[in-house]
C-alpha cells in the first residue's frame, strides 16, 4: 500500500502545506491498523498460525482494544500534528 499510494499522494501533501514527517507517521499508523483489522488482518493470521488451537474470533476480540487505541492515537495525531512532529525536535 505504501509503495503505491505515497508516490502519488506525497506531492499533494507537500503542495497542501502539510509536514512530510507528519504525513509519513499518519501513513504508517494507517497501514499498521490495516494489518490488524479485517478483512486483511495479516498479523492476526500470523498469530493464528502460531496458536492454531485459538479460534480466529478470539484473536480478533483480543486485538479489538488495540484497534480502538490506534484509532484514538490516529485522531489525536491528525487533530494535533505537533504531537507527532513536535516531539521529534
Amino acid at each position: 500500500m505504501l509503495l503505491l499510494t505515497v508516490p502519488v499522494v506525497y506531492p499533494l501533501v507537500q503542495s497542501a502545506g502539510f509536514d512530510p514527517i507528519w504525513f509519513g507517521i499518519v501513513a504508517v499508523i494507517t497501514v499498521e491498523m490495516g494489518l490488524i483489522t479485517p478483512p486483511v488482518g495479516m498479523n492476526v493470521f500470523v498469530i493464528k498460525s502460531v496458536a492454531p488451537h485459538v479460534p480466529i474470533q478470539t484473536i480478533f476480540k483480543g486485538v479489538f482494544p488495540f484497534v480502538l487505541s490506534d484509532i484514538v492515537r490516529l485522531l489525536l495525531i491528525i487533530s494535533f500534528p505537533a504531537l507527532a512532529v513536535g516531539l521529534l525536535g
